[in-house]
Formats: C-alpha cells, structure tokens, sequence
C-alpha cells in the first residue's frame, strides 16, 4: 500500500509538472490542422493586392475572419485599418502589427496564383500590383496566430490584439491609426510584436536586432531655381543645371566631413529633371533625395546641411532666388527595446532550435512600426528567413544576388508560411500570461 500511494504521488508529481509546462508553441498537429485554410488565405490574398490607402477588400478579408474566431473587430481605424482584440483574463496586452497594403510592381515569379492585378493610382496612372515586400505572408501567419490563440483559451490569459494597418509602403499608415485612437480606443499594448521575410537569411533563420533596427527616412525634394538662356550665349543665364551638380557633389562632404564616422548616414540623390532640349538653359532643376541615419540628432543635422548647402551654392552662382527644400515624407527609425528583444528571441530559438536566431547588424530600409515605439510600447520587429537554404549557400559562394523585397521577382520559398506561424506564435506566446 505505501508502494501504491509512493507510485501515485509520483504520478501526481508528473502530471502537476506537465501541467505546469508553459505552451511555448502549438504542436505539429495543431498547424496541420489549420494549414490548409491559411495557405489558400495566403494565395488568396497574393491574387488580389491592393495599394497603400486603398485596402479595402483585404482589410474587409481580415475583419470577417477575426469576427469568425470571436475576436471584438473594428474596422476602419486610420483609413481602412483594422484592430481585432481577444480578451482572455486578466494578463498581459500583446499586439501583433500586419501590413495590408501592396506595391505598383509587374509580377513576373511565374507562381500559378500570380497577381494579375492593375489598378489606377492616386495620380490617375494605370499600375500594376503585387504582394511584392510579403504582406501577404504576414497577414495568413497572424491570422494563423490569431486561429490558434481563440482554439487554445485555456493555454493563455491576456488580451491579444490583431493590428490590419494600411499604408506601410507609404509610411503613413502606423501614424493615421494611432491618431485615430489605437492605443487610446482599444487597450494600450504592453508589447508590440511584427515579422517580416526577407532574403538576407535562409528559410530556418531569423534575424533580429536589439536597439536600433530599421533608419529614420526622409525624402526630400530640392527645386533650384536660376535664370534660362539661349545654350549659345551661357552669360546671360544663372544656369540651375550647374548650380545643381555642385551641389549633388558638395552634398556629399555632409556625410564624409560633418557626420561621426561611426554614426550611420546616407544622403542619395534619386532623380534629377531640368530642362527640355539641347540649346536651352532651363530656369529650374528639380532633385528628388532620400535620407536615411538612426539617430534623431544626426538626422537633423543631415536636414539642416542640405538645406545650408543648397543654399550656399545658389547664392556662390549668382542666382535671385534661394532654393526650395521640403521633406515631403519621413519615418522614424524602428528601435527595438533590448530587453524585449533578447527575451522573446531566446523563447523564439527554444522553440525553432538552436542557431535559428542571427543577430544582424541594423540596416538603412525603414518601417512605421516604428510609430508604435515611439508611443510608448516597448517593440520588437524580427526578420524571417524565406530563400531555400540550398539557393542561399549557393548564391553566397557565388556572389550571386538574389531577389529581394520590392523584386518583381521575390517571392518566400515554399515552407515560409509554417515557419512564419511556428515564429510568431512563440514569441507571442513568451510574452502572454500562463494559466
């Protein structure tokens, strides 16, 4: 008898241990069963992309789905965004940020549920579409999430929020919704949480950055104004077009003479218009930049010594009208808090093994998640592996460069999506509470 109640008490021992094993990541099983359903979600939506501030089918997608897991929607946040919340006992607020929108690209991967998609854009212009920068993927992976968080209440307690934002491609999505009221209409996050593929790592892979992670962004417009002339007869012109490659030259000593060396900074001059024909000297250079650094001092100065510039050289030259300079879109830099950080990719490679998570170095492209930081919740952006890891290796021996988001090429190897699903659900997982 003592034998029986020693071997049970055992067995209670077991049994309290299981169940007190925190649910990291749902099982094989439990993806399988949804898999289906979330790849065609995933196809589905690479058919039919929509541009920046025109998600209306996909947002209306995501809004009837989350409404089917019992999940409180509102839709229209920001324009067309949308914020579902499942609420499950008190506990921690965990938000998951997905992109609506897609990019005025020509697909040419040759997939057969390939965009077919054209649309006019705000400018009245006829554009192709495509799912280019995998929102697509991300959308399916969170609705995954969001799918088996409602299917396991028990495993769980805590609010998970669902985050549709529209207009990433633009950086003005994140903005618009919270100042309609994200963070003050719905519950506040305690953390915030986005994927994103990539072809810089391998399917398996995933990178991740504490601190900074993404640049601040500015595109900068610079109009040149001078004096036209006959090209045969020079004196009698203040010729913009001179005055302009000055100072494209002259810009460049910001970065390489005013700017620390070990502080991050990129002034580029994308695109340059002025004149119409040979023998005319035009009375206007139009210049288009963009700029890109991390830290908000460093950014300001880089906007204050092209203005300063541009300036100078118009007056060395001789010319009655300064130039204009208009930062005409921006983003802040995504900033990823370290301690957040560090927690939920030590969870993270628990659960996808070890050597799954690659520190990367912190990169010059931006993303408006970073609005959510800035808002006060502590954030945390990871970039997902989606390039078959035979093609990886072979191109890095190689040289070979493979493509990459904005590619009209560029699409996650098969395989992305689950690992995309077992990714996010551990991190969200590490950071909701536990029955």
């Amino acid at each position: 008898m003592r034998r029986f109640f020693a071997g049970l008490g055992c067995l209670f021992l077991a049994v309290s241990l299981f169940a007190a094993e925190p649910w990291r990541t749902p099982s094989p099983a439990q993806i399988d069963a949804i898999y289906p359903q979330i790849e065609a979600l995933y196809q589905d939506l690479h058919r039919g992309p929509e541009l920046s501030l025109h998600e209306e089918k996909t947002a209306a997608k995501m809004a009837e789905l989350l409404r089917g897991l019992g999940f409180d929607v509102t839709t229209g946040v920001g324009g067309t965004g949308v914020v579902g919340v499942l609420k499950n006992g008190s506990g921690p607020v965990v938000m998951v940020r997905a992109e609506l929108d897609a990019l005025p690209v020509p697909e040419k991967t040759g997939l057969a549920f390939a965009s077919k998609v054209s649309t006019k854009n705000d400018r009245g212009e006829e554009v192709p579409v495509m799912h280019a920068c995998g929102h697509d993927l991300h959308m399916a992976a969170a609705i995954a999430t969001s799918t088996l968080l409602a299917r396991n209440k028990d495993r769980w307690k805590g609010t998970f929020i669902f985050v549709g934002q529209p207009a990433e491609e633009r950086i003005v999505g994140a903005e618009a919704m919270l100042k309609d009221g994200l963070f003050t209409r719905f519950p506040k996050p305690d953390f915030a949480l986005a994927l994103h593929d990539t072809n810089t790592q391998p399917l398996g892979k995933v990178g991740y950055t504490p601190g900074y992670a993404a640049s601040n962004s500015d595109s900068v417009d610079v109009t040149i104004f001078g004096r036209g002339a006959h090209g045969a007869a020079p004196q009698l012109s203040v010729d913009p077009i001179v005055i302009a490659a000055r100072t494209i030259v002259a810009w460049q000593t910001i970065v390489a003479r005013e700017i620390n060396p070990q502080d991050a900074a990129v002034i580029t001059v994308g695109s340059i218009h002025g004149g119409n024909k040979h023998n005319i000297i035009p009375d206007e250079v139009k210049l288009q930049l963009t700029v890109r650094s991390f830290k908000d001092d460093v950014r300001q100065h880089l906007l204050s010594a092209i203005e300063r510039i541009a300036d100078g050289e118009a007056a060395a030259a001789g010319a009655e009208k300064k130039p204009e300079v208009k930062v005409v879109e921006s983003a802040h830099a995504v900033y990823n808090d370290p301690q957040l950080t560090q927690r939920v990719a030590g969870a993270m490679e628990q659960v996808l093994g070890k050597g799954s998570m690659v520190q990367d170095p912190p990169f010059m492209a931006s993303d408006d998640f970073s609005e959510y930081g800035r808002a006060g919740v502590p954030s945390f952006q990871f970039w997902l592996g989606a390039i078959d890891p035979a093609k990886f290796a072979a191109a890095q021996q190689s040289g070979e460069r493979l493509p990459g988001l904005h590619s009209p090429f560029f699409v996650p190897t098969p395989g992305t999506l689950r690992f995309a699903i077992q990714a996010e659900t551990s991190a969200v997982l590490e950071l909701l509470g536990k029955p």
